[in-house]
């Protein structure tokens, strides 16, 4: 671990705040009538203002309390509430207000619950897909505590994509996320493909939490051969003082270095920055793939 240090906020880090729209209070206005949590608000994601003016948003299902206490993140730690029967039929029909053609779901993690919220994930899912037929959900899933099983579960509810963040090095898992398990997280990708042959992976990480060269080197590998098709870099901005420090801002320069590094094992699309998070610009992702994927079947046939 690296000697604890107050860093400066670079200029770089400066971000224009747009509130003059209504979009922004229309999606607040919806999320407050169906008693919904999005990981914009609860993560304090620096993007929310951009998103919520194009009316778009994570959702975050079963609450917004984590049974764990990963030290990078800003939602709440402790006992979380009863899960609410009604969000999957809510979040479609909040998905059909906003009309999203692209929806994320993500959640907090739940190891008070048996299936750590499969079987609740599944469900949203199935809803949108009857209420948004054309539309693509993206899940953006906790590790289940491992159990193959409910990764199953939820994969058989048909989402477009499967995301589930390494967050950082295997070295930092010790220090900030003692209750996860490096390896478990990479499986979680790996029994993805497994399970579902034709399933898009994705995972995203953070930068500026100690790591080195090397050792983001050996994520990236990691990730390469869990098979993951896209990954999103980010830097780590910490959401309070309570939480871990920022041991490093990276410059926009360097975004693009490591965007290249990654580039180097092949993954189906890499986007870096300052600003990325996991399901920001998320459908212009998935897009991307899906060519890709088109085109490769269209040169074999």
């Amino acid at each position: 671990m690296v000697e604890n240090k107050i860093v400066e906020k670079p200029e770089w880090l400066k971000k224009r705040v747009i509130l003059n729209n209504s979009n922004i209070n229309d999606v607040k206005n919806i999320l407050v009538e169906l008693n919904l949590h999005t990981v914009c608000q609860s993560a304090k994601c620096p993007n929310i203002y951009e998103c919520f003016s194009k009316k778009t948003a994570t959702f975050m299902l079963m609450g917004n309390i984590c049974t764990r206490n990963c030290a990078f993140c800003g939602v709440e730690k402790g006992i979380p509430s009863a899960i609410d029967n009604n969000e999957p039929e809510n979040v479609a029909r909040a998905s059909l207000n906003m009309m999203l053609d692209y929806i994320v779901l993500t959640s907090v993690t739940r190891d008070d619950v048996q299936d750590g919220g499969a079987k609740h994930f599944g469900r949203a899912v199935s809803e949108i897909k009857k209420l948004l037929p054309e539309s693509k959900v993206e899940c953006l899933i906790p590790d289940f505590a491992g159990n193959v099983k409910n990764l199953e579960t939820l994969l058989n509810s048909n989402p477009d994509v499967l995301n589930h963040n390494i967050e950082t090095i295997e070295r930092n898992y010790s220090i900030i996320r003692n209750k996860a398990d490096y390896k478990r997280s990479i499986n979680v990708l790996k029994n993805s493909k497994k399970i579902k042959k034709d399933i898009i992976t994705k995972s995203g990480f953070m930068l500026g939490l100690g790591e080195n060269k090397e050792e983001t080197v050996k994520l990236l590998y990691d990730l390469h051969e869990a098979d993951c098709d896209i990954v999103t870099i980010g830097q780590y901005l910490s959401p309070g003082s309570k939480n871990f420090p920022v041991y490093k801002y990276y410059s926009p320069e360097e975004f693009e270095e490591i965007k290249k590094e990654a580039e180097k094992f092949d993954f189906k699309y890499v986007v870096s920055g300052v600003f990325v998070r996991s399901s920001y610009n998320a459908a212009y992702a998935y897009n991307k793939v899906k060519k890709q994927v088109k085109n490769t079947q269209g040169f074999c046939k």
